[in-house]
């Protein structure tokens, strides 16, 4: 039982719909707290507005409350359950702890008498506030840069006039940097202080003397109440001071600290810590370092909560900091708790690294057309990748192939940018894809004394980067049949993949591949044991790495391979890879159920993927987890070393099924539904050809490889005509034109950005109402799970939609023919598994305008909406377990659902906010009614118009 005897039952605020600075890394610290708590029979509840993720599924709380994140919700929740003695506010972001605050000055808490654990309101406001936060530092001996607190328009104009260009403005009680900014010039300075003003809840800024150029570092704390404190991780952020650190690549352990420094910041953080408050829980401590031989350490903030970088602390060493935060919350301490790595070690103990973990973040420019693609002191990026390698070099390449960027790596692809002013500007103004154009800098012969002077990124970094052109030098002078084996095996374990390498020595991939398997160049896997091997540990979380052969225990030469095969069946489920816009936290949502639900019917389950904020990522939730990317070499090498009855790729969105096609090729199984009809339903003459032979109608279209082809379709097909590509997801370039000169334009802008894509013009449906049927099928019966009817107008896209279920008001024909289609197309299609269908409807008809036989983005929804595992239904009918007939379906909903898109344009300035055919939003939020009269309906029925834009 928890040391605290008072504690039974604890409610949780989660951190609400995914947006830019507060993404899913919130759902996964949530999760494990949850879990964490029910260990010890502690009654849960949960409350949090987002139906994507599998925080709010009902197995992982024992009242999940769908809410919205207000202080009414709370009041609502605290009198139906009177039992609550907690709340646990760090696991949710800023959302939760904002909440907290403000039931705490209605004086909620003390009304219903409850406590607040893991946090202390007075460490929130201190850290919150930063005049008080500065002046705290002050007393106790840290220093910080000069600063001061402005709440007005003239104090901020006295503050810059007496320090002086560049400053740097930082708003109070935002999220991801929001309203913060570095003003380099005194014209810039009133625009910016306004909106930094206008964005703080409380009208408030801080203006620092800017530390251009010093180096970032973040740490990551644990305390209990008996004032044991661990530092988890050290993070450096490669990325100098002046970017977000959650736009920033960053590194752990710090590669570039002296010891005597290290020391010095790790007394600093823990002195800080104990400074604001006496709490038991999480800490983020971040801290700017002088670029010099002094190393001055300045202080830049502290957060009392689990924080966006303890979710890659805990994938970086393995040490769970949430489910370890919500045990000390409960009273435990440090040393009562064991390394559940390990299993045998205490939770006192540090974690060591003996590999290194590069995090770099994912960005989604393209979604606003117009945005200011340079990175600064507010987040962008609206997911992140991580990578385990032996050395920075292998880590860096493993995660630059993780993005899914259609790059294979640093360098070596022919992609790399050539035109020396644009890599100069892409340097100094810190650019998105700076990771590649260091690369290319130094390919084309910049000196690394001038690239850090532009960028003051460590020359320490920089010289990796040397060491690695030099190598791809050296390959280059080789070919296939003379390169050598001790070559061919540095470039591996430097992290070359083999497509880099096959373009170095001007061969096929395959033929790299062969090589290596001749010269014995295998991949080996590795545990993550968070204790560099000093102690064994429990639990399979492996990296892949590539060694030098050594006798083994039995004699026999090879290298040491961590990973030992088990006989029993297996399953992989291939994961999502990095969230983005159009394929974001649902799919982890999917992955983790498959997962859970292969588990049940008696398979070893193994999960791959590379995104450390995930849930389907953490060590225990499969029975062996592989943190890699999901990119061809290393899914192949493991399915090689497992040899699984087969892999299921229809739950991790668009990044596990762009692999099916490859293993269809190399004779794996896909389990489900097959490669064969999954590309069926992509591509549109063979799709269509189903719909034709079913009775089925769909608007009229046609397929362009080219221009010219696009505008003879146009004078078919008569316009306003809907482009778009074949093969992506989330509608990327899709738009509604309306003559010829938009449609060479656009078609022309597609091709140059996707070479050899096929094209997809279809007749725009003006004015139709559009909805959307998710079901699952066995090959022979078919069992429609939810049937949505939007309220915007066909042309929106279905992610920026408000989705209602039930639909509001399609007759009984309409709703009829829906049903047909789906079934019949789920049938055409030999769906296995999930489909989903989309439908445009006008006068009555219903047109379809596609169908993915996967896993969609609103099964998650659905399953919330009506109660029901579906995920869980779908695996089992997938691996053949199953029959849809073997299940009894009770969806329980009364009234309506309504799934509400969440949007991040507070983020980015001068873009065009109106929604059409390509996605935008970044998260979700369900809203239930009892009846139509409800008001918030009647709001967005009144206003579904007024978004769309071609």
């Amino acid at each position: 039982m928890p040391k605290n005897k008072n504690i039974k039952s604890v409610l949780l605020i989660g951190s609400g719909p995914i947006v830019i600075g507060q993404a899913c890394e919130f759902d996964y610290a949530g999760t494990q707290a949850l879990r964490s708590l029910r260990e010890d029979g502690i009654e849960t509840i949960l409350i949090n507005s987002n139906p994507a993720t599998i925080m709010t599924d009902p197995s992982m709380a024992d009242h999940v409350y769908l809410l919205p994140l207000t202080t009414k919700s709370l009041i609502k929740i605290l009198n139906e359950h009177p039992q609550i003695d907690a709340v646990l506010p760090t696991m949710g972001g800023q959302t939760a702890l904002n909440l907290a605050i403000e039931a705490e000055e209605k004086g909620i808490w003390d009304d219903f008498n409850v406590k607040l654990i893991g946090v202390d309101i007075d460490a929130i406001n201190i850290t919150e506030d930063r005049e008080k936060f500065r002046e705290l530092m002050l007393k106790i001996g840290v220093p910080m840069a000069p600063q001061a607190t402005a709440t007005s328009y003239l104090k901020g104009k006295e503050i810059a006039q007496e320090f002086g260009f560049p400053l740097v403005i930082r708003a109070s009680y935002t999220l991801g940097g929001a309203g913060a900014s570095i003003v380099y010039k005194e014209e810039d300075f009133d625009e910016l202080l306004t909106r930094g003003l206008e964005i703080s809840p409380i009208h408030e800024v801080m203006i620092d003397k800017a530390l251009l150029g010093w180096k970032e570092f973040e740490l990551e704390l644990l305390r209990d109440k008996n004032d044991n404190v661990v530092i988890i991780c050290t993070i450096e952020n490669m990325d100098p001071m002046g970017i977000h650190t959650g736009d920033s690549i960053t590194v752990a352990p710090a590669m570039t600290l002296s010891d005597k420094t290290f020391q010095r910041m790790r007394d600093m953080a823990i002195h800080m810590m104990r400074s604001i408050g006496d709490f038991a829980g999480g800490c983020n401590v971040q801290f700017a370092v002088s670029p010099d031989e002094n190393e001055d350490i300045i202080a830049i903030e502290i957060n009392p909560r689990v924080s966006r970088s303890s979710a890659l602390a805990s994938k970086a060493t393995g040490y769970p900091i949430a489910k370890v935060a919500s045990k000390l919350a409960i009273g435990y301490n440090l040393d009562e708790l064991t390394n559940q790595i390990t299993g045998s070690t205490s939770a006192l103990f540090e974690p060591t690294l003996d590999y290194v973990v590069v995090k770099i973040p994912r960005w989604n420019f393209d979604k606003f057309e117009g945005s200011d693609r340079t990175l600064g002191l507010q987040m962008k990026s609206v997911g992140e990748v991580m990578a385990i390698g032996r050395s920075f070099q292998e880590a860096l390449h493993k995660a630059t192939q993780s993005l899914e960027i259609k790059r294979n790596g640093l360098g070596a692809d022919g992609k790399g940018y050539k035109d020396y002013d644009q890599i100069i500007e892409k340097l100094t103004f810190a650019s998105w894809d700076r990771v590649f154009v260091i690369y290319d800098a130094i390919q084309m012969g910049i000196p690394l004394s001038r690239i850090h002077e532009i960028t003051k990124i460590d020359m320490w970094f920089l010289k990796q980067y040397e060491e690695l052109h030099y190598l791809e030098k050296e390959i280059s002078t080789f070919s296939i049949e003379n390169i050598e084996r001790d070559l061919l095996l540095e470039a591996k374990q430097k992290g070359y993949g083999d497509r880099q390498i096959a373009h170095m020595l001007n061969c096929l991939e395959s033929q790299v591949y062969t090589k290596r398997e001749e010269f014995k160049i295998k991949r080996v896997y590795k545990l993550v044991d968070t204790c560099a091997a000093e102690f064994e540990a429990q639990t399979p979380y492996y990296y892949s790495t590539f060694e030098n052969e050594v006798e083994l225990s039995n004699g026999e030469i090879a290298p040491s391979n961590e990973s030992v095969v088990s006989d029993k069946k297996k399953i992989i489920v291939l994961g999502s890879g990095p969230n983005r816009i159009g394929q974001g936290i649902e799919f982890d949502y999917c992955c983790v159920h498959g997962v859970l639900a292969a588990a049940e019917c008696g398979y070893e389950t193994i999960m791959i993927n590379c995104n450390p904020e995930t849930v389907s990522t953490d060590f225990d939730i499969s029975h062996k987890l592989y943190f890699e990317p999901v990119f061809w070499e290393h899914i192949y090498d493991i399915i090689r070393h497992e040899k699984p009855e087969g892999v299921i790729v229809q739950l991790g969105g668009q990044t596990a099924l762009k692999l099916a096609e490859k293993l269809d090729r190399y004779g794996i199984k896909i389990i489900g539904t097959t490669y064969k009809s999954l590309d069926l339903a992509e591509d549109r003459g063979s799709f269509s050809t189903i719909l034709k032979e079913n009775n089925i109608p769909y608007p009229e279209f046609d397929v362009a490889t080219n221009a010219d082809e696009a505008l003879a379709i146009a004078d078919v097909l008569d316009f306003p005509i809907l482009v778009r590509p074949s093969y992506v997801l989330g509608g990327q370039g899709m738009k509604i034109v309306i003559n010829k000169d938009e449609l060479e334009e656009h078609v022309v802008d597609l091709l140059r950005q996707m070479p050899d894509n096929k094209l997809l013009l279809d007749r725009y449906l003006d004015g139709a109402i559009e909805a959307e049927a998710d079901a699952i099928c066995d090959g022979e019966n078919v069992y429609i799970i939810g049937i949505m009817e939007h309220i915007e107008p066909c042309g929106i896209h279905s992610g920026d939609s408000n989705g209602v279920l039930p639909p509001f008001n399609l007759g009984d024909l309409v709703l009829q023919q829906i049903k047909d289609h789906t079934k019949k197309i789920a049938l055409a299609l030999n769906t296995v598994g999930l489909i989903n269908v989309q439908f445009a409807i006008k006068d009555d008809v219903v047109y379809i305008i596609e169908a993915n036989p996967r896993a969609s983005r609103t099964v998650p929804f659905i399953a919330k909406a009506y109660g029901e595992p579906y995920v869980n239904y779908a695996t089992k009918v997938m691996l053949g377990v199953n029959k849809v007939t073997d299940f009894d379906f009770k969806p329980r909903l009364e009234g309506y659902a309504i799934k509400q898109p969440v949007f991040s344009f507070d983020k980015f300035h001068n873009v065009n906010k109106q929604l059409g055919p390509e996605m935008k939003s970044t998260g979700e939020s369900i809203l239930f009614i009892d009846d139509l009269k409800d008001d918030e309906f009647y709001n967005l029925y009144a206003r579904r118009k007024m978004y769309l834009s071609k």
